[in-house]
């Protein structure tokens, strides 16, 4: 916005400051204001969440038969994605065509037809107006204006894209085409992770008191899980010391983080594992049941850990055996809601179906790894507050967004994030 004074000499220009004045060292420093703004948030949600990007929607395996549906979210935008009876997918802002009052209100569901309790009007399952109770008026009397078309006034679509049982959308025509906006080498870990029929587990979700970009940085930030988290230290579930690495996709905003637990070294480079380990013994930590930690071969590579992130807020978890998705859903400056859905494979055995429940305790809310992971972030937001003129220094691994071959001991992949960031927000 340009504002103009007047005085004694010619008018004069005068520009808005920006949102956010960042540090000139790029994505090496991350200003604390950008967790905290209202006005950033709002940005947030006409650049990013509407913009060019393709966002998580959910699961096919939760759509098994026409007419089932499940509620999603594009930033603060209700989605709900549907299978129509040809079988295809298809997904529409949450939000009927007349005054703007949902269509559904459970997270998931059966249904014939969309119709809004205000006023009525009908939808099919392709998002067209069907009905619009008194269209004609009654005994010839009021009804819509002689200019009112039915084909016209639909539901908002979403462009919708499938693989591997992931349903991806996008609000913005823009959007390029899903592979070439992730890249073939996350591609191909869709399809290593995902590549067989899915099964629903279970679902849960959880309140953080946090900026959602605080959750998903961490997510990016793969040093942290043997310092944060106690459970991968004393376990040995974590350790630096395993075989593993960071793969890039395009343009570094999406990532892969994966770890081979058979080829952990079992050196001490890392000395807190060590104190950790000694504490088994000193203090009698340890597991009663270690059948949690017993894991098998899922994929036939010997990779025990992968967390792939899609820009902006999207994760595929493979910890173990315990498989999952998850999204990070904007609420406000300080707060965000974190859902996850846990799945399996439809040929599972029931060996292999009670090890995924079991190791899925180590997610979740309240699970052995995440529950610091659902915390941290909010300490974080405290932390920040009274200086938000200040920035956040990243530069575990150097200055730029590509991986160290054979290294997770960078925040490269957290760069990347802000990188994309950045770019979209015009920062």
């Amino acid at each position: 916005m340009t504002h103009q004074r007047t005085g004694e000499h010619a008018l004069q220009a005068v520009q808005d400051p920006p949102i956010v004045a960042w540090p000139e060292e790029g994505v090496r420093r991350i200003p604390y204001a950008v967790y905290s703004s209202p006005a950033v948030f709002e940005q947030e949600q006409k650049s990013i969440f509407s913009g060019p990007i393709w966002h998580f929607l959910g699961l096919e395996a939760q759509l098994p038969e026409p007419g089932c549906y499940v509620m999603a979210q594009m930033g603060r935008t209700p989605i709900v994605v549907v299978r129509n009876p040809e079988g295809e997918v298809n997904a529409f802002v949450n939000r009927c065509s007349h005054k703007g009052t949902p269509l559904v209100f459970t997270p998931s569901g059966k249904l014939k037809r969309f119709m809004c309790i205000y006023h009525n009007w009908c939808f099919n399952l392709d998002g067209n107006l069907t009905s619009a109770a008194f269209e004609r008026g009654i005994q010839g009397k009021g009804g819509m204006a002689s200019s009112f078309k039915k084909e016209d006034n639909g539901l908002q679509k979403v462009r919708v894209h499938t693989l591997h049982g992931l349903i991806f959308g996008t609000l913005s025509d823009d959007t390029p085409p899903f592979e070439d906006y992730v890249g073939h080498e996350l591609i191909a870990n869709i399809a290593r992770v995902c590549g067989r029929p899915l099964r629903v587990l279970g679902q849960y979700s959880q309140r953080l008191p946090s900026n959602w970009k605080l959750y998903i940085e961490n997510v990016k930030d793969p040093y942290h899980a043997s310092i944060l988290h106690a459970f991968n230290g004393v376990m040995k579930q974590d350790r630096l010391t395993m075989e593993g690495g960071i793969v890039k996709g395009t343009h570094g905003w999406s990532h892969i983080s994966y770890s081979k637990m058979k080829t952990d070294t079992g050196d001490d480079t890392y000395k807190a594992d060590s104190l950790r380990a000694a504490s088994i013994t000193e203090f009698g930590f340890g597991l009663r049941d270690t059948s949690i930690t017993d894991v098998w071969d899922d994929f036939g590579d010997s990779v025990s850990m992968t967390i792939q992130t899609v820009f902006p807020n999207f994760v595929l978890q493979q910890l173990r055996n315990s498989l999952a998705v998850r999204t990070i859903v904007p609420i406000g400056t300080h707060a965000s809601e974190l859902r996850w859905t846990a799945f399996g494979f439809v040929d599972d055995d029931e060996q292999k179906l009670q090890g995924r429940l079991k190791q899925a305790n180590m997610m979740g809310p309240a699970g052995f790894i995440a529950m610091e992971d659902g915390m941290i972030g909010g300490l974080v937001q405290q932390g920040i507050a009274g200086s938000l003129d200040k920035a956040a220094v990243i530069e575990m691994g150097g200055h730029g967004i590509d991986p160290i071959p054979g290294s997770r001991l960078s925040e490269g992949s957290v760069r990347g994030f802000w990188t994309g960031y950045r770019a979209l927000m015009g920062f």
